[in-house]
């Protein structure tokens, strides 16, 4: 009983974030993931820079990042994706020449997560991403919940991924309550939409 009480305390709490513990505008200790915070920045296997390949070259997020359409998981590129473009461009500089040499070894990158949520969260890309209003627009971009990336370096946490801030885009009104008919918001938020 306790704890339907705190999970329902957690909903209903016009400030869901505190809840966590965290308040916007907070500092975080990036050198580990927090849930509870923004800026996670682990350093990568290689310095991947989003801001020349999304800003400078134009690449949607979509080419490389594909399963994101498709899946639960966004999905990280295969070797085989970028050496589609490097084995012709840029091949002297010296991350492509290590991202060749671990091609050639058949050796996956292996990147760090940078977002990540609680096993207990069941969170669905693909459902996201193809989400539309009913004029057939797309509801989220990747930078609603990833922030700029197209701007950043490499990528880090943006959002704070937490229950409350989940909760508020769910709870976005898209159509006012009229006629008797009550509110049309983004996405449902009861418990089983998000959790197992």
């Amino acid at each position: 009983m306790f704890l339907r009480i705190l999970v329902l305390s957690c909903f209903l709490s016009s400030s869901a974030y505190s809840w966590w513990g965290y308040t916007p505008g907070d500092s975080v200790d990036n050198s580990t993931q927090s849930l509870f915070g923004t800026g996670y920045h682990p350093k990568q296997p290689i310095d991947f820079n989003h801001r020349m390949h999304a800003t400078d070259r134009k690449i949607p997020c979509e080419y490389c990042h594909s399963a994101a359409r498709r899946s639960k998981t966004a999905g990280l590129p295969p070797l085989n994706t970028c050496m589609g473009c490097h084995k012709i461009v840029n091949t002297s500089a010296e991350p492509i020449k290590k991202m060749k040499e671990m091609f050639d070894n058949n050796e996956p990158i292996k990147w760090v997560k940078v977002h990540d949520l609680p096993d207990f969260v069941r969170f669905s890309h693909r459902v996201h991403v193809l989400a539309k209003d009913k004029d057939g627009k797309a509801v989220l971009e990747c930078q609603s919940c990833h922030g700029q990336v197209q701007g950043m370096f490499t990528a880090e946490q943006w959002a704070p991924l937490q229950m409350g801030w989940c909760v508020d885009c769910h709870n976005n009104v898209k159509e006012p309550a009229k006629e008797g008919k009550p509110a049309l918001t983004t996405a449902p938020v009861t418990c089983n939409t998000c959790h197992f």
